[in-house]
């Protein structure tokens, strides 16, 4: 029995001291890590693990564990990123000013300002053959009948009904809104139609051309029901279908503003065709039979 004891106290005492030595050496390399005069000594080794696991030659093993090395790292990818937009902060400005300039020395007329109304949307109406909201702003607040809606992220619906102090707006989302659109980018025309609450679905395409993946649908403006130019949302590729994803849900602060439907200026009428005479031929006298 004492033999027994005897080795099991040296086993004990062996692994105390394996552990003091790993203790140890785990003080002395963080140690080298803030000793100018001993980090010199492992500087070669650092950089090739730190080309290995992608971090940088001169970030100590503390900021590597505490995370401190990815947060500096993130502070300067932000730097730069705002860097950057400074820079096209200024390019805006600049070509605002540039434009602005231009147009005075041509006397061009801009842009005419909308004239709209905001209300709080009070009810809403989901379902498979309905999805239109009731604002709590009507005719007594200057909406106008036939008010196209926006909100702050895009093409809403068009006021159907209008009251005194309310107005209904049948949402894009609907089945039977039937939107004419276009790619921001592509230029293809297309007529949207409502598929469900969040999307709709493209139809009415030309056959020698296609959206691109990912890209803006706009409103535009054929018919005259919807001003040329709204957000309606974007563009992706289910199957054989293309299906636009509704910026209105992406942002909604239960508010909408509603602008005057666009101006449809209708055809002078003909003036009747004037009869001239024949060469010889003599006018008849004016209060003749």
């Amino acid at each position: 029995m004492a033999g027994r004891s005897g080795r099991s106290s040296q086993k004990s005492g062996a692994r105390r001291v394996t552990l003091g030595i790993l203790i140890f050496g785990a003080l002395a390399l963080i140690v080298a890590q803030t000793a100018p005069q001993i980090s010199g000594f492992f500087v070669p080794a650092r950089t090739t693990i730190s080309d290995r696991i992608g971090a940088p030659a001169d970030t100590s093993l503390w900021a590597q564990l505490s995370g401190q090395a990815d947060r500096e790292r993130r502070i300067k990818e932000l730097e730069n990123e705002v860097r950057d937009l400074a820079r096209y902060k200024a390019a805006a400005i600049s070509m605002a000013e540039r434009m602005e300039a231009y147009e005075n020395i041509l006397n061009l007329m801009g842009e005419p300002p909308e004239r709209g109304v905001t209300a709080r949307v009070t009810t809403v109406v989901d379902g498979p053959f309905a999805q239109t909201v009731l604002a709590n702003a009507g005719r007594l607040q200057g909406v106008e009948p036939g008010a196209v809606a926006l909100n702050e992220g895009g093409l809403v619906g068009r006021v159907t009904q209008l009251g005194d102090r309310s107005s209904r707006i049948l949402l894009i989302s609907n089945y039977q809104s039937q939107l004419p659109v276009l790619g921001e980018v592509s230029g293809v025309r297309a007529i949207m139609q409502g598929k469900d609450r969040d999307r709709g679905v493209l139809k009415d395409m030309p056959e020698e051309a296609d959206f691109i993946e990912g890209e803006r649908i706009l409103s535009s403006g054929e018919g005259g029901a919807f001003p040329r130019g709204l957000v309606v949302g974007t563009v992706t590729r289910s199957g054989n279908e293309w299906l636009v994803r509704l910026a209105m849900r992406e942002h909604s602060s239960g508010y909408v503003r509603m602008i005057a439907p666009p101006v449809i200026i209708e055809p002078l009428p003909e003036a009747p065709p004037v009869e001239v005479p024949a060469e010889g031929a003599q006018a008849a006298p004016q209060g003749a039979g």
